[in-house]
């Protein structure tokens, strides 16, 4: 019998997951739109919720099913093959591999003050070992992540607890006037939420190792509720930290805002040791992408011809070539993208795939003995469709380029899927179902 993961480390995919570039990162982005901090805090707020809302939905849907590969298992088994094809596909070129992209280029970023900016050997290292460490056994994948999760977990808790209780030198971008009502209504807030989402994106990370998970249908909705409840509340309180120790014309429009916080609540050596930790943390956040994307990758090469060599395990049960597709394509998005760019259309792309995928927990028709049901269903997958569509539209309108990129790489993905074929044993089993 294959081992299983128990709750700790499935608790531990989903805040590694979470827990990441975007709320290290994001808050300069958002200041080039709206300043004032109730909005901001809003922004983060409203993220944790919805969030939350989807973490409902994807733990109904995985305690029906049971199956590894989240998105492309629930659209290909509730909506059309084709739609599950494309989340796959996007989680492939983007929904998993840019996170670890992204997750390097500010692994690099983060300790430019020990001249180690832009390394691109270093990050394209810190990629391929981690891609190691996650080819062998449930058992050391398990390890490897509880224990850089526990760093990342006590090192922003840290973080929060210093910014909070120390005075700082009383420069910072606090400004809680009544401006937000207006900031509410303008382009850059949706656009804002972009960032948001992207920084909570992982909510659902359990869900695609439901397989994999010991006693899933107690052990996977308390892991991805719970933890979304407590990155939530981490995400809220960190920003205001940012936003209470460093001015908003040192924070627009930068990728380092936690630096720039604390260098100015800490002095520049604090500043630096601050860096390294920022870097180190990120490790985990990397290997949670490459452990839970390769199993959405995995799931969709087995049904798949075109794809199907990636749909083989090694004898622990690990899809070792999935794994090494998505080392392979998160080491071409770090050295082809801008941060920002990378971010929005994978943000784009990641929104649309997730609000698609929730709204098949509207159609569960046969529901397990002793599934989760989301509480106070339609309603809140309802607000969640809402809320995102608000979201891609605005940001249409105001990143027509990234957008495009995004809408660009579904369309690739359907081309393909019009020319692949289905094995016929999956042929069967979907007509059968």
């Amino acid at each position: 019998m294959k081992k299983k993961i128990g709750l700790i480390t499935a608790i531990s995919i989903v805040i590694a997951n979470m827990i990441g570039t975007g709320v290290f990162t994001s808050v300069g982005f958002q200041l080039s739109s709206i300043q004032n901090t109730w909005s901001i805090l809003l922004l983060w707020c409203l993220g944790g919720l919805f969030a939350l809302f989807g973490a409902f939905a994807y733990a109904e849907l995985g305690t029906n099913f049971k199956e590894s590969g989240g998105d492309y298992i629930y659209l290909s088994r509730l909506f059309n093959p084709m739609l599950g094809y494309l989340s796959a596909w996007a989680g492939l070129i983007v929904g998993f591999s840019a996170p670890v992209a992204l997750a390097t280029m500010a692994f690099t970023k983060y300790l430019a003050p020990f001249g180690l900016q832009n390394n691109l050997w270093l990050a394209a290292g810190i990629i391929i070992i981690i891609g190691c460490m996650h080819s062998f056994t449930i058992k050391s994948s398990s390890r490897f992540q509880n224990y850089t999760t526990l760093i990342k977990v006590l090192f922003i808790v840290i973080l929060i607890f210093i910014g909070l209780i120390l005075p700082g030198q009383h420069i910072n971008s606090i400004n809680l006037t009544n401006t937000w009502k207006h900031e509410l209504l303008k382009p850059g807030f949706a656009v804002s939420m972009v960032y948001v989402s992207f920084a909570y994106t992982g909510w659902n990370a359990a869900a695609y190792v439901a397989a994999e998970i010991n006693k899933p249908l107690r052990n996977l909705p308390y892991a991805l509720i719970a933890s979304t409840l407590f990155v939530s509340v981490v995400y809220v309180l960190f920003q205001y930290v940012l936003l209470k120790n460093a001015s908003v014309q040192q924070l627009q429009n930068k990728e380092e805002v936690t630096f720039i916080s604390f260098t100015n609540l800490l002095g520049l050596t604090g500043g630096k040791w601050i860096s390294i930790f920022i870097a180190i943390q990120l490790i985990a956040t990397i290997s949670s992408y490459l452990w839970v994307g390769p199993r959405v990758t995995h799931a969709m090469a087995k049904e798949y011809n075109l794809w199907k060599a990636l749909g083989t395990s090694n004898q622990n049960g690990i899809p070792v070539k999935a794994v090494w597709a998505h080392v392979a394509i998160s080491l071409v998005l770090m050295l082809s993208g801008s941060f920002e760019k990378l971010l929005l259309y994978a943000g784009f792309v990641l929104q649309l795939m997730a609000s698609l995928t929730v709204a098949t927990s509207l159609f569960i028709k046969y529901r397990s003995p002793g599934t989760f049901k989301t509480p106070f269903k339609p309603w809140l997958q309802i607000i969640f469709l809402l809320f995102n569509t608000w979201i891609l539209i605005f940001t249409f309108i105001d990143r027509p380029v990234e957008s495009s990129i995004g809408i660009g790489i579904l369309l690739v993905g359907f081309i393909i899927y019009l020319f692949d074929k289905p094995v016929a044993d999956f042929n069967n089993d979907i007509a059968v179902k």
